[in-house]
């Protein structure tokens, strides 16, 4: 039967659910609570305990309680410190709170209970199945909850009356509050029944998945575990064998590879690399090889660049000042720098700088880094013959490297440097490669974007790389590596020039490198040219600086021996550093001669006059050569000999002349070896000369290639041949017509003084070479 319970005190529970038939305590503080339970102390023990829908509300009013609660009996009171009251009571039924009150300051309310069903309307063999369901699903509960103990759950299991296993279950698991109260707030016994089953599965699910994903973590920490603990052991190991430095290479190279700007497939080849070195062991013979090449690939600039200058008044500044003419090398220079500015790429060129020795070729280059700000890298070619130097070593070769490409752009540190391929024309080729063919790859502005080292074995892109090649000869240079290449001609330097760069450049360096800072040390411009012409022969300045080096020294001892603070150089006492005049010109002839002709020749060192003589004596018709002259020579002096033959009713000579007489050419310092044709019309008009006894005039010098037919054919190195005529003091230069563009591309300052000649055939050359007129 139902009852109306009226003014029995309340106590507002937090967190906590009270179900009928439960034995439990609970704490108390609120001064409200407190009191109702002194009140029902006094009165039959009773209280109606009602749950907070929240709990941190501290004065709960009807809205803020549940409508569903128990009335219990209380058992026992404790106080405890801070006035904290523990109070042990027992659930003894449900009751609907319909009414909240205070009174005398407690919470006072009017509950109805409930009617109680303690079984359903159902037959036995349906209740019988729904006990041994609500087991079966109790027994998986108490199986993945092991704080339900063994004891408990037997007893549990006995039970066989469906109401009293239903609350029994729900008194002994452990459910949040709000479960509870969804129980409590169930009237009937079905509706419990559903309920406690439903909440019984779902906690069976939850452990479940709870269990697995446990099993899981404890899985992969104890994998994590294995792994650290074998991983200590392998490092204690290998320290007691000396050998632990494997595995932090390995951890330093992964740290490297995350910083290093590269493509994926350069990242990935690298990590797999670097996952081979962790396998194997430090004893290997293949661990040193692994750890060179991950290191070589580590160092490599794949996609590092340095910002290029793009200043171009700067740039020329900076050429300009380290460097006195080279005007082409200057000009093509800031032309490239020019286009990149404007186009924001533009590719590099690959620049061979051609000319003798000393000439500055490599200094120049350095300047043009300083000028663009690049990275300066030198690769020395000069007698390499083997193709590994230039494309690596394959990595199965003991002691195999990176090639002299790969290693500079190592040494680089970026992708865009300018590298000086030096003495381009030294390299050379034997059984092992022709080095030259593997430099067309490098050299090729549409292939070297993937040039392959065999070392390195992943495409290296060179496109960005400034290249530029030094030779003395091109004569020496593959066709197909020659015309690879943009050539820029690098000629000798005059004496004006030599000046200037003496001045300007050298006699400071010199001053620096042998302490004369302090001192008042000077040279006059006298004495500088007395030793440009005297003490030098050479197209360059290298002797030049060491000429000057050997004055500064002596300078300096003499400073000191006689506690000097001044010193001035000049021609006068130039001799006292550098000895007795080691070089004289060759001056020209005081009178005309007859078979004594001067030429004109280029050497390594610039260019030189060449006195041609012939004679004539009694003999069969032979001709001698001397002076070690080079087959092409021997060949230019029997064309001359047969042009001056057809010609010979011209100039009266007597038809037997050739067989009765000898003829002998000689060319002086016979020890130097000669070849050419350029000295074809010197010859021819010699000999014509010594044929017809005209003579020739002195102050003329000549080049040219001849013919049999008598036409003058054009030569090289003209500008090297001019310097040396007017070295010589000549006057008048006879030069092929042909060779009038090469004349007007010399710069004034050589040509003055000098009344050049254009000739095409012998008779002009005659017509200006003999002293009288032909008959």
């Amino acid at each position: 039967m139902s009852e109306l319970i009226r003014n029995i005190p309340l106590v507002a529970l937090r967190g906590m659910t009270i179900l009928p038939g439960m034995v439990v305590h609970f704490d108390i503080s609120r001064e409200k609570s407190v009191k109702a339970v002194e009140r029902a102390m006094l009165r039959d023990q009773k209280i109606l305990v009602v749950t907070q829908r929240d709990p941190e509300v501290p004065e709960p009013g009807m809205k803020e309680l549940y409508r569903i609660g128990t009335v219990v009996l209380i058992k026992q009171v404790m106080k405890l410190p801070k006035n904290i009251f523990r109070v042990l009571v027992e659930g003894q039924e449900r009751a609907e709170l319909t009414a909240l009150s205070e009174e005398e300051g407690h919470l006072c309310a009017e509950a109805m209970t409930f009617e109680e069903e303690e079984r359903l309307e159902l037959d036995e063999r349906s209740q019988e199945a729904m006990v041994r369901g609500l087991k079966d699903i109790f027994n998986e509960y108490a199986r993945v909850h092991p704080k339900i103990g063994k004891e408990m759950a037997n007893q549990i299991l006995e039970i066989g009356e469906l109401g009293r296993l239903v609350d029994q279950i729900s008194i002994q698991i452990p459910l949040h509050y709000e479960q509870k109260q969804s129980l409590l707030e169930a009237i009937s016994l079905s509706d419990r029944f559903d309920r406690l089953c439903v909440l019984l599965t779902n906690e069976v699910e939850i452990a479940k998945i709870k269990a697995d994903i446990q099993a899981k973590v404890k899985a992969r920490i104890d994998k994590n575990q294995k792994e650290y603990i074998l991983r200590e052991q392998l490092r204690m190991i290998r320290e007691e064998l000396g050998e632990d430095t494997t595995l932090s290479d390995a951890d330093h190279y992964t740290e490297e590879l995350k910083k290093l700007q590269a493509s994926d497939e350069v990242k990935e080849r690298i990590a797999k690399e670097i996952g081979r070195f962790k396998s194997i062991g430090n004893n290997s013979s293949e661990s040193a090889v692994i750890r060179s090449y991950i290191e070589t690939l580590l160092e490599l600039p794949w996609e590092k660049a340095s910002e290029d200058n793009k200043d171009l008044q700067n740039a020329k500044e900076i050429l300009e000042a380290d460097h006195y003419g080279l005007e082409k090398v200057k000009e093509r220079v800031l032309e490239f720098l020019a286009v990149r500015s404007l186009t924001r790429k533009g590719e590099s060129p690959i620049l061979c700088l051609v000319g003798p020795p000393g000439t500055g070729k490599t200094s120049i280059a350095k300047s043009v880094a300083r000028a663009l700000n690049k990275k300066y890298v030198r690769i020395c070619l000069g007698g390499v013959r083997d193709e590994a130097e230039i494309r690596g070593h394959r990595r199965t070769y003991v002691g195999a490297m990176p090639g002299r490409i790969a290693n500079g752009m190592k040494m680089a540190g970026v992708k865009n440097p300018l590298m000086l391929l030096d003495e381009i024309d030294k390299v050379s080729s034997d059984y092992k490669g022709d080095t030259s063919s593997a430099l067309l790859e490098v050299l090729d502005s549409e292939q070297n974007n993937k040039f392959r080292d065999h070392y390195v074995e992943i495409p290296l892109d060179l496109s960005e790389v400034l290249f530029i090649a030094t030779a003395n000869d091109v004569q020496t240079i593959p066709r197909p590596l020659l015309d690879r290449m943009e050539l820029i001609e690098i000629s000798s330097y005059t004496e004006n020039e030599k000046l200037h760069i003496a001045k300007e450049h050298l006699m400071q360096k010199q001053i620096e490198a042998n302490g004369l800072e302090g001192y008042q040390f000077s040279i006059s411009d006298g004495a500088l040219r007395k030793t440009i012409s005297s003490y030098t022969k050479e197209a360059g300045v290298r002797n030049l600086e060491r000429k000057l080096g050997q004055i500064c020294r002596k300078a300096a001892r003499e400073l000191l021996e006689g506690d000097k603070k001044s010193l001035k150089v000049t021609e006068m006492n130039l001799e006292k550093y550098l000895g007795r005049e080691r070089y004289t010109v060759n001056r020209l002839n005081k009178e005309n001669e007859i078979g004594i002709v001067r030429g004109l020749a280029w050497t390594s060192v610039g260019g030189d006059t060449l006195e041609i003589e012939v004679n004539v004596m009694p003999g069969k018709g032979e001709v001698m050569l001397t002076g070690q002259l080079g087959d092409v020579m021997k060949e230019s002096a029997k064309a001359g000999i047969s042009y001056i033959r057809s010609v010979s009713q011209i100039y009266q000579i007597p038809d037997d002349f050739f067989k009765e007489k000898d003829i002998h050419i000689h060319i002086p310092e016979g020890a130097v070896p000669k070849d050419g044709p350029s000295a074809g019309i010197t010859m021819a008009t010699a000999m014509l000369s010594a044929i017809t006894q005209i003579p020739v005039r002195a102050d003329v010098a000549m080049t040219g290639e001849i013919t049999l037919r008598g036409r003058v054919l054009p030569i090289g190195g003209l500008k090297e041949k001019l310097l040396a005529a007017k070295k010589a003091g000549m006057h008048t230069v006879l030069v092929p017509l042909k060779n009038k563009p090469d004349v007007e591309e010399i710069s004034g300052e050589i040509k003055k003084g000098l009344e050049i000649l254009f000739v095409e055939h012998m008779d002009e050359v005659l017509q200006a070479a003999l002293v009288k007129e032909n008959p």
